[in-house]
């Protein structure tokens, strides 16, 4: 039986990996990789977290590794947008693939879509995307001449699940805005994809989100059957118990810091994955406060815990709504963090 980490030894340990304790130095695509991409379901949101992570980061590092394609936007863990480098992107993607074929069996556009050959779908979608990128309803519109007794939006729907798409600049981009204009990966990077092993999944979610369960990991991920592969990896891993009593698994070397490790105020942007990454959520978020995440609302940490909502108005001034009452110490310190926050995106 392992040790017993508390909610709070949890919360630190979590923090520190997701560089939320003391901004980095670092480069843009190091942390990118390091926090094994970063959710972008909000095109702007990837520039906030970062912002948050790293000292001195300017929204122009990011644009540039887009346009170089170093990094890219595509549908990746549980079926939503992630901004994750290149590398990854290749060896991501095939994992993601089972879950998306379930949904075309299961999801809203299972029946419209029912009798349909999706391969046949596919390859005929890619030499569409490929020679000209565009929307994937746009290329539905061509699809429907092929298959002429099926809805335009229904055939792109199939594209964007069957096909490993990148969104391309200038979506995604700081100064600029974009509709989804996609592309397959491979096209757009030059390069197959090919599939990383579950092993080098579980141990690099556990250096960005550990100590975690099983259960914890397939969350984050979207895939599922882990078990084996952390049972796979147990003589390389440490183990400890939640206070709920359940098994978690942890690399040797991680850090996981004193609880009464003081924190700074962290802003995040919509949809962060350090609030999406664990079955149980509580190490940062409690339970009642999950319509927040889930009503993609930015959120405030305070002592490393989700205390409140923030958001930018029209004249780009951060606005903050407190979920719990925070002592005027705390309020100030908020207040500091929406200055900076705010002097960055006027600048």
């Amino acid at each position: 039986m392992g040790t017993t980490l508390s909610l709070t030894e949890l919360n630190r340990a979590l923090i520190e990996r997701q560089m939320l304790r003391e901004r980095a130095d670092q480069s843009a695509l190091a942390t990118i990789e390091h926090l094994f991409g970063i959710q972008a379901q909000e095109p702007k949101s990837p520039y906030i977290g970062l912002w948050t992570r790293l000292r001195n980061f300017q929204p122009q590092e990011l644009e540039d590794l887009l346009t170089n394609r170093e990094a890219v936007r595509m549908l990746l863990m549980r079926g939503t947008i992630h901004l994750v480098s290149a590398r990854d992107a290749l060896g991501l993607r095939p994992h993601t693939q089972l879950k998306l074929d379930r949904e075309l069996q299961s999801g809203p556009f299972a029946a419209r879509l029912r009798g349909l050959d999706f391969d046949e779908v596919a390859e005929a979608g890619r030499k569409i995307l490929d020679d000209t990128p565009q929307g994937t309803a746009d290329a539905g519109k061509q699809l429907k001449e092929r298959w002429p007794d099926r809805d335009h939006t229904v055939l792109g729907n199939a594209l964007r699940n069957k096909l490993a798409l990148v969104q391309l600049p200038p979506r995604g981009l700081w100064h600029q805005s974009g509709r989804a204009v996609c592309t397959t990966v491979e096209n757009w990077l030059g390069q197959p994809q090919e599939a990383i092993s579950k092993e080098e999944i579980v141990l690099r979610y556990l250096r960005a989100f550990g100590p975690a369960t099983v259960m914890d990991a397939q969350q984050w991920s979207g895939l599922t059957k882990l078990t084996e592969t952390f049972t796979a990896l147990r003589p390389q891993l440490i183990t400890f118990r939640n206070e709920a009593g359940k098994e978690l698994f942890d690399l040797p070397d991680a850090p996981r810091p004193d609880p009464e490790t003081p924190l700074p105020v962290r802003l995040l942007p919509e949809f962060d994955n350090i609030l999406l990454a664990h079955a149980d959520r509580r190490r940062v978020i409690a339970d009642d406060r999950l319509g927040v995440v889930i009503g993609g609302k930015p959120t405030v940490l305070v002592d490393g815990f989700v205390v409140a909502t923030w958001a930018i108005t029209k004249e780009r001034t951060i606005t903050v709504e407190y979920i719990d009452a925070q002592p005027k110490s705390r309020q100030k310190a908020v207040a500091e963090e929406c200055d900076r926050l705010q002097d960055w995106i006027r600048s």
